[in-house]
């Protein structure tokens, strides 16, 4: 396990964490995420003794970092770094009995121990079959596996884990993180800084935010990655939503433009209605849609983004209640767009609309709607931007 009171660590005179408190117990699998500079690396070589707090202290399993030797911390954390590039070429199979070097003498001979774990680790990392290559004759992520079966072959109750994926295909880097998993699930300690939110909210049981140094939220991913939390550390909006096969969060970055001081409901569903909904929030418009089916996939996106949508049963009549619901949001609107074809009470509420848009891909728009050529209802809504919210003449 891993303890962190209040720890706190400069460089150069500059801090780099501030006044960090985590326990990471046995078992469990912590993603450190952040922006670049935030202190996840930093953190990493504190946990493994290379850094020494200048505030704070530090245990792992009960002791006292500060107050141990490098062999006796190398036999309770070990850590693959970003940086796999060594030194001197080496054999595959000697680099990753360099792990075993905590746990001899220096000039103890090779143990049926050391030899069981370097197989196991090359087993387990899919790197056997380069045990007799050099090193240096590896791709990056070849050459990532096999510092990551030295670690393992380390056998260590906690292990560090730096930018793991970063060399990896998407098929190593699942099989990365799924070992990861598993290895907590065995038991062991594991602490990772993962710069891909999607792949860390799908592995870890927690996550760390951390952001210019200091512990913004510790929590499971659901309650970590949230539009709002994201905005505070990485400084840019995003859509947060649910993968369908995982259920675990997504995160989806959107254009850094200006948020807009117009809203803009949108009528229909289905993909084209979720679309425009997608495009619209991203360019800053604050936006609702209805009446749709709970179910349909541009009420999907609308909650994902955070805003308003009324919803009734498909197939049901639309309810006065629900018809009120719109109307008071049409009140509230500086425009409408029709996504889609609509009929029954949309279209009556789409009729009520002061400026109603619809793209002319839209068979039979109401009345009242102004067809846009594919493609421009962004000029036309700019429009609206230009001339407030007034009605026009």
């Amino acid at each position: 396990m891993i303890d962190l009171d209040g720890v706190g660590v400069e460089l150069g005179g500059t801090a780099i964490l501030k006044d960090v408190s985590l326990f990471v117990p046995e078992g469990e699998f912590l993603a450190v995420v952040g922006p670049n500079g935030a202190g996840k690396t930093t953190l990493l070589r504190t946990c493994n003794g290379l850094l020494s707090p200048d505030e704070g202290t530090l245990t792992l399993d009960g002791a006292d970092v500060c107050g141990l030797s490098a062999r006796s911390i190398g036999r309770l954390v070990a850590t693959v770094p970003q940086e796999t590039h060594l030194a001197f070429d080496f054999d595959v199979a000697d680099v990753v009995a360099m792990g075993r070097a905590p746990h001899r003498s220096r000039f103890a001979t090779t143990t049926e121990a050391d030899r069981t774990a370097v197989d196991s680790a090359l087993e387990r990392t899919e790197t056997a079959q380069f045990a007799d290559r050099s090193v240096d004759d590896l791709s990056g992520g070849e050459r990532q596996r096999v510092v990551s079966a030295r670690a393992l072959a380390q056998e260590t109750p906690v292990l560090l884990l730096d930018e793991p994926t970063a060399s990896l295909d998407i098929n190593h880097q699942i099989k990365t993180l799924s070992m990861a998993r598993d290895l907590a699930a065995e038991g062991k300690t594991v602490v990772a800084a993962i710069h891909d939110l999607e792949l860390a909210a799908r592995f870890c049981d927690r996550l760390a935010l951390l952001a210019d140094g200091e512990l913004l939220e510790v929590a499971p991913p659901e309650s970590v990655l949230t539009a709002e939390r994201l905005e505070t550390a990485f400084g840019i909006r995003t859509a947060v939503g649910t993968n369908p096969v995982t259920g675990t969060p997504t995160v989806t970055p959107l254009t850094d433009g200006p948020p807009r001081d117009h809203r803009v409901h949108v009528f229909s569903g289905g993909e084209s209605a979720a679309s425009v909904l997608g495009r619209l929030f991203e360019h800053g418009y604050e936006v609702t849609a209805g009446v749709i089916p709970p179910g349909d996939v541009a009420a999907t996106t609308a909650r994902k983004i955070g805003h308003t949508v009324v919803t009734a049963p498909a197939f049901e009549p639309i309810t006065e209640a629900k018809a009120a619901e719109v109307a008071t949001l049409l009140e509230s609107a500086d425009a409408a767009v029709v996504a889609g074809p609509i009929d029954g009470e949309n279209e009556r509420l789409a009729r009520q609309a002061d400026r109603l848009f619809a793209p002319e891909r839209i068979p039979d728009p109401p009345a009242n709607a102004r067809v846009v050529p594919n493609g421009t209802l962004r000029s036309a809504l700019n429009e609206v931007d230009a001339i407030g919210s007034s009605p026009p003449p």
